[in-house]
């Protein structure tokens, strides 16, 4: 893994232009997906909004458009939880290039009842890694074709400590939803981690790098009508919140910067610089079980196995 390095200052609300370029955000209609591309968008860059509901991808345009005139955006029609519909997703983009993709979807069920995807997986787990695991497949010469173009992963920091059981990975023992949203996290990651090494390996100039937004909540988030709207007792209620954690958009920061910053290296982690939990974005040490290099190629090849397909790139 590459160490620490020391960067230039970044301002989060003075973005570098990115005009001309092209960018996929998965999730992109909501959340802190939406705010990765509403900051995105700024750039004069041209924004995807990857998302399977064509109403809320409608709401989120439009909500973009209203903050960032002239904004360049549109939708993806996107189902991670289908791997049979990526390639034909893909082809939908109708680009020559990709500059970067944001793997920002993903789902946390509150039911307590295990549910699979069409293919067969545990629905936390086959959305939130095995679909961006695919899609990369499937986007790879889109990113060749961009010299530098970057996969940031958007993990999460309770993925950090999660232990990943590589003789269960969909969930069939012991279902718990929150312990199976932590597990596909950590996946996502070491995902991350081990695309990086894959890449360097082959002389690739593609990047990829890890993301996590610390701890981002509703009640903390600026609203965004017709896609997030926040009360003032909501807002009042996260206030003592916000000495530790913050809202949304502000948890897009790591994300936007690993796309857009070109001090930015493969192979890297980027969080909150407080605590891990807010602020700024900043480096992050990779430790634990998200450097172990031997779990993160089992986890590639069995992710292989259950999607049929692996990331592919090549020198250059």
């Amino acid at each position: 893994m590459p160490s620490l390095v020391r960067t230039r200052p970044w301002d989060v609300h003075r973005l570098p232009p990115a005009e001309g370029r092209n960018f996929l955000v998965t999730g992109g209609n909501a959340g802190i997906g939406y705010f990765v591309a509403e900051q995105l968008a700024s750039t004069r860059a041209t924004v995807v909004l990857g998302s399977r509901d064509a109403t809320k991808a409608a709401a989120a345009m439009a909500s973009i458009r209203s903050r960032v005139p002239g904004a360049r955006v549109r939708h993806l029609r996107l189902d991670l939880a289908d791997l049979s519909s990526l390639k034909s997703s893909v082809e939908a983009l109708e680009l020559e290039r990709l500059d970067a993709v944001v793997h920002n979807a993903g789902v946390l069920l509150d039911e307590p009842q295990r549910r699979e995807t069409k293919d067969g997986n545990e629905l936390t787990f086959g959305t939130n890694h095995l679909g961006h695991f695919a899609l990369t497949h499937w986007l790879a010469p889109l990113l060749s074709a961009a010299h530098g173009g970057r996969v940031v992963i958007t993990g999460s920091f309770v993925g950090k400590s999660a232990r990943l059981d590589l003789d269960d990975l969909q969930t069939t023992r012991d279902y718990r939803p929150k312990r199976a949203y932590e597990r596909s996290k950590q996946a996502q990651m070491l995902f991350g981690f081990e695309l990086d090494r894959r890449l360097r390996a082959v002389g690739s100039t593609t990047l990829s790098v890890v993301t996590h937004p610390g701890g981002a909540l509703d009640s903390l988030t600026p609203s965004r009508p017709s896609v997030h709207v926040r009360t003032t007792g909501e807002r009042l209620r996260g206030l003592p919140a916000g000495i530790l954690v913050q809202g949304k958009e502000a948890g897009a920061w790591p994300a936007v910067r690993a796309v857009l910053d070109p001090s930015v290296v493969g192979g890297q982690l980027w969080g909150p610089r407080v605590f891990g939990l807010r602020g700024a974005p900043g480096l992050e040490s990779v430790r634990g079980h998200l450097a172990d290099t031997v779990l993160g190629a089992r986890l590639w090849a069995a992710s292989r196995d259950l999607t049929g397909v692996e990331p592919t790139f090549g020198p250059g």
